[in-house]
């Protein structure tokens, strides 16, 4: 197998240093050339505005005036305007009468020579001029003005210029200042991204994208796996994140973005602090009780929220009733066994005595109670579960000292696979118990429970009867609530809630009514939810 070598990845902190830097690049270079751009036409003008300045300056100067007069008019302006040039920075000054003849030029060769470039502005329209053109110098930025006497009478022109070679060299010297200055501020741009960034590395804990996108979608993935359900809320009371047990369980009350509404969940988020961890806090949401375990969210050793997980007390309850179960079915087999004890011990006294025909008796007499009880369980009963129940609640109730009697006429075949056969085993085993210990409260040695059955028509029906001292009135219509009891003692009241919230599940119906024993009698309708294969099996069975 071929393996391609994985694509090197860029970090993070280069990923950042380089992006803030291109864009502080991108920044410069588009400054740079705006500048540059506006620097020349700043320069255009300043200069043509210098030269003009200089140029008036010559014009007005009484010593190149009254110089017109002179014989030899040159020899007075060169070199008051070579004086003016080199004082102003001016690439030339030339001085020239009516005819543009040369009085003044930085090259001596040039005097009395033609002016290169026109002088009709100044001398028709007597208007100072600003323009670009191209004399015997070169390209240059020019200006013109007429030289006019006390008189008023225009008696010659000024003209200064700036070559443009001149000027250029001007420009790029600032230019050249404005890109030492970006480059300096680029410096200082990737100065700031390599600070930058690392502080964003801190934060992240110094994480790649890739690496908080994994634990991302892993904290996702085990939230999602958690069989509890999970919520997270900020100080604020906002739900932050739920799991989607959750959100199944709590849609009504609890949204992610919303703040929670339960005045005990608040009152938990106020309260919490760094060292608050409970656990197996009941709380009700809506019109069902929760047990909830939070703690503290902690970022830097400070308080940023609270993660609750709920459960649905029914379900520690159902929870609690099968290990319940589990423990019930060790003691039955160590009451029967410590029965079985009993009669070996008994057996073994008569065989010592030599009772031989006392001890053949007992003897068939276990035997024969032992294999009608189990055969009239295994042909009325088709169900393993519910057989092994009530085998189970037979030992128990013989270790109870209470005489626990299954009507001959029961008959209970096939349970529906679309019937959980575990929950018709928690109603059962729970109505028999409440039964046997009602019983045995009020009747003591007399205690006496009845049990029938029937899968006749489309239902399962129980009747689970005892000889205790009932139900009153004023419980009837919250037997079934959690707590509510009619028995003495701590830790009741759980039993019934449950054998409720199971027939619940399998959609069926419970009711309490007088026993002809003189106790309560409970009546559980569960419908069978026939499919064509159990129908046909059952059929097959009768």
């Amino acid at each position: 197998m071929v393996h391609t070598p994985e694509k090197a990845r860029i970090s993070l902190l280069t990923q950042m240093v380089l992006l803030i830097s291109i864009v502080v690049l991108i920044s410069m270079g588009i400054g740079t050339a705006l500048f540059s751009f506006i620097l020349d036409d700043i320069l255009d003008r300043y200069i043509g505005q210098q030269a003009m300045t200089v140029a008036k300056l010559s014009a007005m100067d009484e010593r190149i005036i009254a110089a017109f007069e002179n014989d030899h008019p040159s020899k007075v302006i060169q070199p008051i305007a070579e004086t003016i040039r080199k004082e102003t920075g001016a690439s030339y000054v030339v001085i020239g009468n009516k005819d543009g003849i040369r009085y003044s030029h930085y090259d001596l060769k040039q005097i009395g020579l033609p002016m290169g470039t026109s002088n009709d502005p100044v001398f028709l329209e007597n208007r100072s001029v600003i323009y670009r053109g191209t004399g015997i110098s070169g390209p240059a930025i020019k200006a013109k003005t007429p030289i006019v006497n006390k008189k008023g009478e225009t008696i010659g022109v000024s003209s200064v210029g700036y070559v443009m070679s001149d000027v250029e060299k001007k420009v790029a010297e600032y230019k050249e200042r404005v890109v030492a200055l970006s480059l300096v501020l680029l410096v200082i741009g990737i100065i700031g991204a390599i600070i930058i960034a690392r502080r964003v590395k801190r934060l992240i804990f110094g994480l790649e994208p890739e690496e908080i996108s994994f634990l991302f979608t892993e904290k996702a993935a085990i939230l999602e796996s958690i069989r509890d359900a999970t919520v997270a809320v900020d100080m604020q009371g906002r739900v932050v994140s739920m799991n989607k047990r959750a959100r199944s369980l709590l849609q009504e009350d609890l949204t992610v973005g919303k703040s929670i509404a339960s005045p005990q969940l608040r009152d938990i988020i106020h309260s919490v602090n760094r060292n608050t961890q409970e656990m197996n806090y009941k709380i009700l949401l809506g019109h069902e009780i929760f047990i909830t375990d939070y703690s503290p969210i902690l970022s830097n050793n400070e308080i940023r929220g609270v993660v609750f997980t709920f459960r649905p007390e029914s379900e520690i309850e159902q929870l609690t009733e099968e290990i319940t179960k589990i423990s019930s079915f060790s003691n039955n087999m160590r009451a029967q066994n410590h029965e079985y004890l009993n009669r070996l011990n008994t057996i073994y006294g008569l065989l010592k005595l030599k009772e031989y025909d006392k001890a053949i008796e007992l003897i068939s007499d276990e035997v024969k109670e032992r294999q009608d009880i189990l055969a009239f369980i295994m042909s009325s009963v088709k169900e393993p579960f519910i057989a092994a129940c009530l085998l189970g609640k037979i030992n128990r109730s013989k270790e109870l000292k209470v005489l626990l009697e299954i009507d001959q006429d029961s008959y209970l075949g096939n349970v529906p696979d679309s019937l959980d056969t575990k929950v018709l085993v928690t109603i059962l085993g729970n109505l028999i118990d409440n039964a046997m210990e009602a019983a045995l409260e009020y009747k003591g040695s007399d205690a006496m429970v009845h049990v029938s059955f029937t899968d006749l028509g489309g239902d399962i029906i129980f009747d689970i009867e005892d000889n205790g001292h009932g139900v009153s009135k004023e419980l009837e219509p919250h037997i079934f609530e959690s707590g509510v009891t009619s028995k003495s003692g701590e830790n009741r009241g759980l039993g019934l809630a449950i054998v409720k919230n199971a027939i619940e599940l399998l959609e069926g119906q419970i009711s309490l009514g007088k026993s002809e024993l003189g106790g309560a009698r409970f009546t559980v309708v569960v419908p069978k939810k026939w499919d064509n294969a159990t129908r046909e099996e059952a059929i097959h069975d009768v």
